[in-house]
């Protein structure tokens, strides 16, 4: 092959071996590093931790380490209004928001293809383990990466269908363990950064802290309201709606011999409904803010599989098209802790399919109107 290509750079391994095989496959690359967030001095690199000073060094140098220009493109106002604030108010509302899929939706292609214009760049890569295929009658498709424990085609399902064609995984037929092995093997200073699963721009994960520190005026009077019963019994006091997700079992404040766990958020009536575990399984979902890279008309079935949450081991099921443009999904079997604000996503075997946004988990509305929350 050959063709100049911008490559994501986080400074994580993963992004340096892309690099690395982008080179191998004779293309002609340019390394980029967004800059999305003011990161606190000091903070470690990590594979997902986005924009510390050390991250923004080990691209530069792993680029200079194969002579390959590298820029730094600052994005923070972008990344602060589609993504921080998006997952502020979404906590607020009493979703679970994926800040991920947000930035990969809004932000990150559209920035990284604006600048591969500028650069006379036909392709972008990045180093997500997911596949692009070519199917026959359906054009490019989006596949599960070959190592299933770390595949990311869940996070991708915003992309607009027009842009695979210029999108490169050179990641996804490599399996993690081979990553590191090659990172290894070529000496890349990021060979051995540390790997997380977290929100990148809160590394330790505690995103109840990160609202206190980011929002204190909203966060400080934030009401309380009653935590009740299935039966409406008040059973203990909230501390505000946005220190809860759906599943949510420890730090609820409620005694019994039952265990309990957050089965529904309703901003509305700022109450929180908990409930015993066996009543946390939902026979379906709706979802709105669809985006299909497959477009419905051309599925060769209409049973898909639905993953409800990133690493979720998906679960058989079947839609019904509501005229407000949402979908209703149909589970084969009941799910536990379907979230409001999590990110339904739809394939056929590996193929993705696309995906939208959970608004609500319960059973089918008579009506079309979409009501957020409700159980």
């Amino acid at each position: 092959m050959s063709g100049r290509v911008l490559v994501a750079m986080s400074g994580g391994v993963d992004s340096s071996v892309a690099l690395l095989k982008i080179i191998e496959e004779g293309y002609d690359p340019i390394g980029v590093t967004m800059k999305l967030w003011d990161s606190p001095e000091g903070t470690p690199s990590t594979d997902s931790y986005c924009c510390s000073v050390e991250a923004i060094n080990n691209a530069k140098l792993v680029c200079e380490k194969y002579d390959v220009p590298h820029y730094t493109l600052d994005f923070q106002d972008d990344f602060q209004k589609n993504v921080v604030d998006y997952l502020v108010d979404q906590y607020f509302s009493g979703n679970t928001p994926n800040p991920c899929i947000q930035c990969n939706t809004h932000l990150r292609w559209g920035g990284l293809i604006q600048k591969a214009d500028d650069l006379n760049a036909k392709w972008i890569a990045t180093g997500h383990y997911a596949r692009i295929d070519e199917l026959k009658g359906v054009g490019k498709v989006i596949r599960k990466g070959v190592d299933e424990t770390k595949d990311q085609s869940y996070v991708l399902w915003g992309i607009s269908e027009d842009l695979l064609e210029r999108t490169l995984f050179p990641l996804g037929n490599l399996r993690k363990k081979e990553v590191r092995e090659i990172a290894r093997k070529e000496g890349l200073v990021t060979a051995e950064i540390a790997e997380s699963q977290e929100i990148c721009f809160i590394p330790d994960a505690d995103y109840r802290r990160f609202l206190k520190e980011y929002v204190p005026d909203r966060a400080g009077t934030e009401e309380k309201g009653a935590m009740v019963s299935l039966d409406g019994e008040v059973v203990g006091e909230h501390q505000g709606i946005s220190q809860y997700t759906i599943g949510q079992r420890r730090k609820l404040g409620v005694t019994g011999p039952i265990s309990s766990y957050v089965q529904q958020i309703n901003q509305e009536t700022n109450t929180i409904t908990v409930a015993p575990r066996e009543k946390m399984y939902f026979p379906g979902c709706q979802v709105h803010q669809l985006n299909w890279l497959i477009p419905p008309e051309e599925w060769p079935t209409d049973i898909i599989y639905t993953h409800i949450r990133y690493n979720h081991d998906g679960v058989e099921s079947k839609m019904e098209y509501r005229e407000n443009g949402s979908v209703w999904v149909k589970f084969k079997s009941p799910q536990f802790a379907v979230a409001p604000g999590q990110s339904a996503v739809f394939y056929i075997e590996d193929i993705l399919l696309g995906g939208g946004i959970i608004v609500g988990a319960e059973s089918p509305p008579e009506q079309n109107g979409l009501d957020n929350h409700s159980q």
